[in-house]
């Protein structure tokens, strides 16, 4: 999280937010945070966590998922599952994303970070140990971070 370097005020989604293992750091970095997460029972606790703070809570698939129409970064943990569709979504023409830092499976970073792109430098971050999460995944992880050029 700290590699990211949230800024006060900035707009952050936090796709996948689950329980709020990333929305509570973002909050606390001073982030406007935007925590879409599909699954009722985590999104109303996700609405009683973050009561009072700055924090928008979305009920909705990340797959259809409709981006700010503002500049924007992402924080996220998203599903594996998704990954490859929600990075057509974050880097397709118009988008207002100006910053990623995505956990995803590490042969997935390092696809898209061999990749050659015109309007982004896409770059393995910082690999991250099955440990790290509850429950392990069965897949190493790595961090994929995205900036605009």
């Amino acid at each position: 999280m700290a590699d990211a370097a949230i800024r006060p005020g900035e707009l952050v989604l936090d796709i996948g937010a689950g329980d709020g293992a990333l929305t509570g750091p973002l909050v606390a970095a001073g982030a406007r945070v935007v925590a879409v997460e599909p699954h009722p029972e985590r999104v109303r606790r996700l609405r009683e966590r973050f009561a009072g703070a700055p924090v928008a809570v979305v009920a909705a698939d990340a797959t259809g998922l409709r981006l700010p129409g503002r500049p924007f970064r992402v924080v996220a943990s998203p599903p594996y599952r998704i990954s490859s569709a929600l990075l057509r979504i974050l880097l397709a023409p118009g988008s207002r994303l100006v910053r990623a830092d995505l956990v995803l499976q590490r042969a997935v970073v390092r696809r898209f970070a061999a990749g050659r792109w015109a309007r982004w430098e896409l770059a393995a971050g910082r690999p991250l140990p099955r440990r790290a999460f509850r429950p392990p995944p069965q897949v190493d992880s790595a961090v994929l971070v995205v900036r605009r050029r």
